[in-house]
């Protein structure tokens, strides 16, 4: 499908690049230096004007502090993210909750449920509060509307997230053992309806071993674009 000027970037496992239409850069959960996925050329990203997280593990927030000090980007997470960012040093952080919304010129993002955990893990190995999981309805200038649903499994509310947002284009994780392996994250994609939906957080780690080609038979007939990006892929 066309994203009509935006341009969705993936750096492997859960972490997104997105070049808006307004010129603006959207981080995803940023995973980078440490993300054996990540390209090389990636590793050391050095923009980014919004810095979204969708919860506290090392998987998905892991290069978020650093990213947002070399940039200066707004940082959108739930509030115990928020705080505990700010205690790192990181000056620009929005808390905020599920069904919340907050605008950055044109640009919506909409927090959204997620069924998952969320512990942090400290520097010296210990796990705090994380707040709850969520996902993320973002709408760019153009009015594209994108849903990076986090971590999660499969949930009834997905049909309430396609009847409020009606997400044009879905991000989902395929990999199972964390999180909706292939099986759910075809069924999510028939609650939500999306033109196009592209697999995440799958082959990172052994225990992830859900795969898009698994994806695709499983959503067969259906009317729907699964975009199977390579690491450093891109859809535009």
């Amino acid at each position: 499908m066309e994203l009509q000027g935006a341009v969705i970037t993936w750096l492997g496992h859960a972490t997104f690049l997105i070049d808006t239409p307004g010129q603006k850069t959207i981080v995803i959960d940023p995973w980078l230096a440490e993300n054996p996925k990540c390209p090389e050329e990636y590793k050391n990203l050095d923009r980014a004007d919004i810095i979204l997280i969708t919860h506290g593990h090392f998987d998905h927030m892991g290069g978020a502090a650093a990213l947002a000090k070399k940039t200066g980007a707004q940082v959108v997470s739930n509030f115990e993210i928020g705080s505990f960012l700010a205690s790192q040093g990181v000056e620009n952080t929005v808390g905020m909750n599920k069904g919340g919304t907050v605008s950055f010129g044109d640009i919506k993002v909409t927090m959204v449920h997620a069924d998952h955990s969320s512990g942090i893990t400290t520097a010296d190995g210990t796990t705090v509060y994380g707040g709850e999981a969520s996902g993320f309805v973002v709408t760019l200038e153009n009015g594209l509307t994108l849903y990076h649903a986090g971590d999660t499994n499969v949930f009834s509310d997905m049909s309430l997230i396609r009847e409020l947002y009606a997400p044009d284009v879905v991000l989902l994780p395929i990999g199972g053992h964390f999180t909706m392996s292939p099986k759910e994250a075809a069924y999510a994609v028939k609650l939500l309806k999306p033109k196009a939906v592209i697999p995440m957080h799958y082959g990172t780690f052994e225990a992830l071993t859900g795969t898009p080609e698994a994806l695709k038979d499983l959503l067969a007939g259906e009317p729907v674009e699964v975009l199977a990006l390579s690491p450093g892929g891109q859809c535009r």
